[in-house]
């Protein structure tokens, strides 16, 4: 065989090249979407994303007859125009500065409270043992689909005959109700993945379920609580809704005094471009802070 694959050579026959097919365009489109024409392109489109923001920041340090004169990017022709004025207005005005305080006072606890029963609950349903485990945990991820909107009246009344509608209490205690079962589904499935013979070992050391919680579980767990922590931060920080209902003008949160301010005074830019910044960057803050633990939180689960 060696001596006609010689002699083939000697007469000049080349041998087969292997056939050269041309990139299918499913290939060509995936070549060019992971180039940099398309890094390029989330730039411009985040840049944009951001004028907003940047425009109410910019708005929120201008006086308010700039603002009647014309708009907030006449800033960069005329950076004279930037002043604090409208900050000190802000505050002096006691609605906005106490409105503020209670959204905190409501926030803080219902993330708080969301992540340690919700904690407690996941690692229950995760790892021990209890008759209708499965059921119950059906019926936690059920109250998922269940809209706000729904719960609204009844629980007013609820709140109306308990004595805390229209206080602080009422609307935390809102806020862990609907958080709690969202917190449940998400740290359940995040501790199940958790090594069985790492919990057996503990265990065999003579630890205790709250122990083994405490000391093994909870130190794992630190992306996933960050997630959930941002989620319902978000969530409380930002309502409007369930805020409007169960709060009064002493227990009211920074959205519903702003919208009241709206329909009060129709020019008073002064106090609502700030108030709306400030409202707007604490919730960034909370997530730039935490983003590495959120974005660790959100993957957790999706590769086995």
């Amino acid at each position: 065989m060696s001596a006609d694959a010689g002699s083939v050579t000697k007469a000049g026959v080349r041998p087969a090249e292997p056939v050269r097919t041309e990139p299918s365009l499913g290939s060509r489109l995936a070549r060019w979407v992971s180039g940099g024409a398309v890094r390029v392109f989330l730039i411009v489109v985040g840049l944009f994303w951001l004028v907003p923001t940047v425009g109410l920041l910019l708005a929120s340090l201008r006086a308010p007859e700039d603002m009647a004169a014309d708009g907030w990017w006449h800033v960069f022709t005329e950076p004279s125009q930037l002043t604090f004025g409208a900050y000190e207005t802000l505050l002096e005005n006691d609605d906005i500065t106490g409105s503020l305080l209670n959204t905190a006072y409501i926030t803080v606890p219902a993330t708080v409270l969301v992540v340690v029963i919700g904690s407690l609950a996941g690692y229950a349903f995760a790892w021990m043992e209890f008759p209708g485990r499965d059921w119950w945990f059906l019926a936690v991820v059920g109250l998922l689909v269940v809209p706000v909107q729904v719960a609204l009246i009844p629980i007013a009344e609820l709140f109306g005959a308990l004595g805390i509608f229209g206080s602080l209490t009422g609307v935390i205690l809102f806020h862990v109700g609907f958080g709690l079962p969202f917190a449940v589904f998400l740290l359940r499935n995040f501790f199940a993945e958790i090594p069985k013979e790492l919990l057996e070992a503990a265990r065999l050391d003579g630890a205790g379920e709250l122990r083994l919680f405490v000391r093994v579980v909870m130190p794992l767990a630190g992306p996933a609580i960050a997630a959930l922590g941002i989620f319902q931060f978000l969530w409380v920080w930002n309502d409007m809704l369930v805020a409007l209902i169960f709060t009064d003008s002493g227990s009211q949160p920074i959205t519903v005094a702003l919208q009241t301010q709206v329909r009060q005074f129709g020019n008073n830019i002064d106090v609502l471009a700030p108030g709306a910044f400030i409202s707007m960057v604490v919730p960034l803050v909370v997530f730039f802070a935490f983003q590495r633990q959120f974005v660790s939180g959100v993957m957790a689960g999706a590769v086995k």
